[in-house]
C-alpha cells in the first residue's frame, strides 16, 4: 500500500497553491509538535487533561459510548435498524474523567467525543495552539477518546486534522471509489454522511468482492502527535485511534458558495428523477450534466451575445436565484425549465 507524500516547513503559500490545489492527501509531519497541548499529551494522559480543564466553560458536548464488545467499531447494529453505540451530552470535564478511568481497564467502553467546537467550549485553546495553513476565521473542533475505529466515509469539505495527542492511522481512498468501498444506507448515518459497511479488520471477500480494488488504491500512514494530514474534499477516510487516550484537532473550510443549496440535494433529486429512466434516456442526461454541470462554463455559452448568456455565464446574486425559482418551480409542477 502506498502513502501520502510527506511534508516538513510547509509554508501556508506553498499549502493553498501546490498542495489543495492538487486535491491530493498529503502528510505534514511534526506540523503542530510546539503546540501546549501536544507537549502535554507527550507527557501523560492527566497532563492533558489538566492543560484542557483550564480551558472548559462547563458546557455539554456531543459524545458516543459503544460496549466492549463493539471493540471500539463505532457502526451499526445487526439489522442495522440502528446502531451500536448511543450518543449523549456530556460536559468535557466528565468524559476526561471517564477516559482516564477507562485507560486503566482492560476491555472498556469505546468512548468518544465528537466534533467539539473550540471557540464555544474550550475559548483560548486556540490561540495557544495556532494552525498556520489556515485563516483564522477558520474554527478548531476536537475530538478526544479512547482506542476506536470510525468507519470509511467521507466529509464535503477540505479538511486538515492534527494529531494532538495518541496515534492514528488514516487510510485514505480517492472519491472514485465509492462503489468499492460499499456504503451504508443513505438515510440512516452514523454522523451524516454514509460510511463503508467493510469491517477493515476482517473484510469479507465474498459479500465485498471489490474492496481489495479499493485497498489498491488506498494511502495509508501512521500519525504521531504533532503530525497533521490534508484530507481532500470528498476523499474516504477510515480513521483508528490507537492508543488509550487520543485527541484530533480538525479544521474544516470550503470556498463560499453561490447558493446555499447542498450538491447532496441535487443528487437525490437526480435519483428521483433520472436513475430509472431507460438506459439511452438516462445516456442523453449524463451529456446534459457533463455540459452544463462537470464540464464547467468555460465555452458553453462562448457563441452567445453576452447579454443573452443568462445562467450560463458566471453566476452572480440574480443568477442563483434565478436558478432556485426554477428548482423551485419544477418541485411544484414535476418538471423544470429555465
Amino acid at each position: 500500500m502506498a502513502s501520502p507524500p510527506e511534508y516538513r516547513d510547509i509554508t501556508a503559500a506553498r499549502f493553498h497553491e501546490e498542495i489543495v490545489a492538487s486535491a491530493q492527501p498529503a502528510v505534514f509531519r511534526g506540523l503542530a509538535a510546539d503546540w501546549p497541548v501536544v507537549r502535554a499529551g507527550v507527557t501523560s494522559p492527566q497532563a492533558l487533561s489538566d492543560y484542557l480543564r483550564r480551558f472548559d466553560r462547563g458546557r455539554q458536548v456531543g459524545a458516543m459510548m459503544a460496549p466492549p464488545r463493539a471493540k471500539g467499531r463505532f457502526f451499526y447494529n445487526e439489522d442495522l435498524s440502528g446502531f451500536n453505540f448511543r450518543r449523549q451530552k456530556v460536559k468535557l470535564t466528565a468524559a476526561l474523567d471517564f477516559l482516564l478511568t477507562a485507560a486503566e481497564e482492560d476491555a472498556p467502553a469505546a468512548f468518544a467525543v465528537q466534533s467539539a467546537p473550540v471557540r464555544e467550549n474550550l475559548p483560548g485553546f486556540e490561540a495557544e495552539n495556532r494552525m498556520p495553513l489556515l485563516d483564522a476565521s477558520v474554527e478548531p473542533r476536537v475530538w478526544i477518546g479512547n482506542a476506536s475505529i470510525v468507519a470509511a466515509h467521507h466529509d464535503p469539505s477540505e479538511n486538515i486534522a492534527v494529531v494532538a495527542s495518541g496515534r492514528r492511522r488514516f487510510s485514505l481512498f480517492p472519491p472514485d471509489q465509492i462503489g468499492n468501498l460499499y456504503q451504508g444506507p443513505l438515510e440512516r448515518t452514523p454522523a451524516g454522511t454514509t460510511i463503508s459497511m467493510v469491517d477493515f479488520d476482517a473484510p469479507d471477500p465474498e459479500h465485498y468482492p471489490r474492496f481489495a480494488e479499493a485497498m489498491a488504491h488506498a494511502l495509508v500512514v501512521d500519525m504521531e502527535p504533532g503530525d497533521a494530514i490534508y484530507i481532500p474534499y470528498m476523499w474516504w477516510h477510515h480513521v483508528r485511534s490507537l492508543d488509550r487516550l487520543n485527541m484530533l484537532v480538525n479544521y474544516w473550510w470550503k470556498p463560499a458558495p453561490k447558493s446555499t443549496s447542498h450538491p447532496m440535494d441535487a443528487m437525490l433529486h437526480a435519483m428521483l428523477t433520472i436513475r430509472d429512466l431507460p438506459a439511452a434516456h438516462r445516456d442523453a442526461w449524463r451529456a446534459h450534466f457533463e455540459h452544463y454541470v462537470f464540464g464547467g462554463n468555460a465555452d458553453q455559452a462562448a457563441h452567445l451575445p453576452a447579454e443573452q448568456r443568462g445562467v450560463l455565464a458566471d453566476l452572480d446574486a440574480a443568477g442563483v436565484e434565478q436558478l432556485r425559482q426554477a428548482v423551485l418551480g419544477g418541485l411544484n409542477r414535476g418538471q423544470g425549465t429555465v
